[in-house]
């Protein structure tokens, strides 16, 4: 279902992406089937030989801070990552995947699609390889800060569209900037983030109407019914958000880069009555917001 404005200005929910990503990484709790969270301290080695091998982690960059990044998967679950000396980081691209091109750390941009191989360490991961493809790097540097997060070291646009990258990073705070031109609501079964087959097909066509738009970004945002505890419907709603997220970048082939935070809501801002059944199918669902700035919409 999709829900068209012309003329509204964005929810308080933008607010929230006023925080960097990685500050909120200290608050996740883990999977909700009870895994529990990775937690990262100290300096990673410099050697990684001999040590017990980790799981595989793919998804995309959500936060990035020394040597710490912060994964997303498919099903919106979020590993926290020691980037060591050791770590062999490569791009590929060409035929087949072919040429592979070993890189700094400084290549780890949010919102780039990776799959990481790790060894535990200390009772964390540390990556000892990370792989992704050239495309989605030269995305993801034509703005370094595709989410709310904000890096300081350095700014790298191309002069003539610095003005445009410069909106695109999302000025945040001002909430009042956004125009929202259009929300396609995706729905799930009650504890659940797995997307339907014609959820999938909306979210497909969200991004063709967004990719139509210039200078569009997408805000998403996951909601939860009222069954559940407050901790559990805002994990759940985290998921929703991240798997939805996931699909628009990696099947829809929307551009990290123009994708704001997501962010769960938990069972805030019901669309209908959380007392009947109906009322609350209506409310678990994942808004997809099209958001051009007015700072833009004139260049």
């Amino acid at each position: 279902m999709r829900v068209f404005s012309k003329g509204s200005k964005v929810p308080f929910v933008l607010a929230a992406l006023a925080m960097p990503a990685w500050a909120g990484l200290s608050a996740q709790e883990g999977p909700a089937n009870g895994d529990d969270r990775i937690t990262v301290v100290g300096t990673a080695p410099t050697d990684l030989t001999g040590l017990t091998e980790g799981p595989e982690i793919e998804g995309y960059i959500s936060a990035r801070t020394g040597e710490q990044m912060q994964v997303t998967g498919a099903d919106g679950a979020n590993t926290v990552i020691l980037v060591s000396e050791a770590t062999d980081i490569k791009s590929s691209g060409g035929l087949l995947g072919l040429g592979r091109t070993k890189l700094g750390a400084d290549a780890l941009l949010n919102g780039l699609p990776v799959t990481v191989q790790t060894v535990q360490w200390d009772g964390g991961l540390v990556a000892s390889q990370v792989r992704f493809k050239n495309s989605n790097l030269a995305t993801a540097s034509m703005i370094r800060t595709g989410t709310a997060q904000r890096f300081g070291e350095h700014d790298t646009a191309i002069a003539e569209n610095a003005a445009a990258a410069e909106a695109l990073r999302g000025r945040v705070g001002d909430i009042d900037q956004y125009n929202i031109k259009g929300t396609t609501n995706v729905y799930f079964d009650t504890g659940k983030w797995a997307l339907s087959q014609s959820a999938e097909s909306e979210l497909c066509a969200a991004a063709a109407q967004a990719n139509s738009m210039d200078n569009a970004l997408l805000l998403v945002v996951g909601y939860t019914d009222a069954v559940g505890s407050e901790d559990y419907n805002q994990e759940l709603s985290e998921r929703r958000a991240g798997r939805v997220v996931n699909y628009l970048q990696q099947k829809c082939g929307w551009a990290p880069y123009r994708m704001l935070t997501p962010t769960g809501m938990a069972e805030s801002d019901p669309l209908a009555d959380n007392e009947t059944p109906a009322g609350k199918a209506q409310n678990r669902r994942v808004a997809v917001n099209i958001l051009v700035s007015k700072a833009v919409e004139g260049l």
